[in-house]
């Protein structure tokens, strides 16, 4: 791919803060001269990204995740090489160059949302026409205005085979094309492919983006018959774990916070009685990303599952995600109906706006179904109470927080505030253990893991894997040491396949004198590979490194080609105890 130059990749970097970008993604908090804050790569409780101002650059020590400004957007904003440079250009002020780069994943990404675009408008259109009269009946019986359908752009999908398929065909967008943005499915018979229409027979709920891009569809049928409801599968444009309905109309809500609730009905239902802040998740459970993409937009967030007992465990859960993000939270204790929707239809809005206004936080709603069916009254229940209540305040993150809500239950049992507060300083001195523990075991068995499949797919030992590794750190580190091992160390020495496209690109540059920038490598890596080349060097950068280390990794490597002692064993099924018996098996060969 023809790469951008080094001089406007080097300008870019130079005008773009990593400090005030990532901040604007992350709540950082400097610790000496670098900045910490929740990963938002992965979920976390304690914090363990790191941002580097005297380097602008990154990295998060739980997953691995690192880099510098372009990474992070290719991350963060789900960008490819090009889109994420003129992201930042934007926002930079600065202007594309006017030729000389490949934007053919920019372009096919372009056209995708076109496309959708026009699947949107036929739906809509097909809604509003006599095909459309049962679906159109549907939303006048759920009570949706003219306006409320023209706003959200409801559609229907006819219960054919190739009506979408057909109209956009004719409007010039391939089969192919058509099928990669799972408007269409595809059928394989007899070494030929036919296609026909995903949606048939549904109403359909465009979900757009909140830059205003039509990326996927929801589809309900028009009665109780199964499955209920489908959606886009991911595409180049549209992530699940990042699906958010109703965010393009709530990000500019002067509600100062964002109602979510489970089902886009729901939020379409609220949007017409006047809360324009309700948004819903997309065909899967609310995830990190979704939590820490709604905190670029408020800083709270109002819980509004369903009544039943699936609401309410997912209520637990999405409590459980925002916290570990640092969200501000109420919850909505639902009653005189099952979800928001009924509610609306039973009392209308001023009765839901009651229920809004009387919102417990999370501390409350926690303790609250800490008392679920206990005796208060009892010996019994106060003692299960107080054990149910002290474990959950240890959980709290905020010392204050946990001190007056300590009060409140010191009360509530006739029990010394003091010996609340011991137990719960206990218990969260026993959990900062146990996470801490956790943590590094989790990181080094996902380290121990990587080498062994690393080692089962390649053929090669764990030893091996890891001299691959330690050269190329040593190769960005000091890229004067190449020539005492030009003519001895290739590229078919390696491996592993990333392992082998990282030197490539290394000696490549290295060759030709140019930096090794990490915005400049970009250009010729992908997101991972960046990260992983990164994450290496930051890991054994207080190791001294020389050129006799690198001349045995090398030698590693050539015993490696020699020998081939690496076991191609199946790890697909492997325990985590498995794996590290494997590793050390292994190494003791080695």
């Amino acid at each position: 791919m023809p790469r951008f130059s080094d001089d406007f990749l080097t300008e870019l970097r130079q005008r773009i803060d990593i400090e005030q970008l990532i901040s604007s993604y992350v709540p950082l908090k400097r610790r000496g001269k670098n900045l910490v804050g929740l990963c938002p790569f992965h979920n976390e409780k304690t914090p363990s990204f790191t941002v580097y101002p005297e380097t602008q650059s990154y990295y998060c020590f739980g997953c691995g995740a690192a880099g510098e400004a372009v990474n992070f957007i290719r991350g963060v904003e789900h960008l490819d090489f090009v889109e994420a440079v003129r992201f930042l250009c934007d926002r930079a002020g600065m202007a594309m160059p006017a030729e000389g780069y490949d934007d053919s994943m920019a372009q096919k990404r372009r056209r995708m949302f076109e496309m959708n675009r026009e699947a949107a408008r036929f739906f809509h259109e097909t809604l509003l026409s006599p095909r459309g009269q049962a679906a159109l009946a549907y939303f006048r019986e759920r009570g949706y205005s003219n306006k409320t359908i023209t706003r959200f752009g409801l559609g229907y999908a006819p219960d054919t085979w190739n009506s979408l398929r057909d109209h956009l065909r004719g409007k010039g967008y391939s089969y192919e094309e058509q099928f990669d943005a799972n408007l269409v499915q595809r059928s394989e018979k007899n070494d030929r492919k036919s296609y026909y229409d995903n949606f048939r027979g549904r109403v359909i709920v465009p979900i757009i983006d909140p830059r205003g891009n039509v990326v996927a569809f929801g589809a309900r049928v028009l009665d109780d018959s199964k499955p209920k409801y489908i959606n886009t599968s991911d595409t180049l444009i549209y992530k699940k774990s990042l699906g958010v309905f109703g965010l393009n109309y709530a990000k500019n809500s002067k509600a100062g916070s964002l109602i979510l609730v489970e089902g886009y009905m729901d939020a379409i239902a609220l949007h017409q009685a006047g809360f324009d802040n309700a948004i819903a998740c997309l065909g899967t459970a609310l995830t990190g990303e979704m939590a820490r993409l709604l905190l670029r937009y408020t800083d709270e967030i109002v819980l509004c599952y369903d009544a039943d007992e699936a609401g309410q465990k997912a209520t637990r859960r999405a409590i459980d995600i925002f916290n570990s993000v640092g969200a501000k939270l109420r919850v909505v204790h639902l009653s005189g109906g099952k979800d928001p929707d009924e509610i609306l239809k039973n009392y209308g809005p001023e009765r839901f706006r009651s229920l809004l206004e009387g919102a417990a936080n999370d501390i409350e709603f926690g303790l609250m179904r800490a008392k679920d069916g206990l005796d208060l009254t009892s010996d019994d229940g106060k003692v299960k109470y107080l054990s149910l209540a002290v474990q959950y305040l240890s959980t709290v993150s905020d010392p204050l927080a946990a001190e007056v809500y300590a009060s409140r239950v010191a009360q509530e049992t006739d029990v010394d505030k003091a010996v609340i507060l011991s137990r719960i300083g206990t218990l969260r001195k026993r959990r900062r253990i146990q996470e801490k523990n956790q943590r590094f075991k989790d990181v080094q068995q996902a380290s121990m893991k990587e080498y062994a499949r690393a080692a089962a797919q390649s053929g090669a030992t764990a030893k091996a894997i890891h001299a691959e590794e330690r050269i190329l750190s040593l190769l960005y580190m000091n890229p004067d040491f190449w020539p005492s091992v030009r003519e001895t160390l290739s590229q078919e020495d390696f491996s592993d396949e990333t392992n082998r496209r990282l030197f490539a690109a290394l000696t490549e540059r290295i060759e030709a004198q140019e930096s090794l920038d990490l915005t400049h490598l970009s250009d010729t890596l992908s997101q991972e590979e960046v990260s992983k080349l990164y994450g290496l060097c930051k890991r054994s950068e207080k190791l001294p490194g020389s050129k006799k280390e690198l001349a045995d990794c090398v030698r590693v490597l050539k015993e490696e080609r020699q020998n081939k002692r690496g076991s191609a064993v199946d790890v697909s099924s492997m325990s985590d105890e498995e794996f590290l018996q494997a590793i050390r098996s292994t190494n003791r060969k080695s």
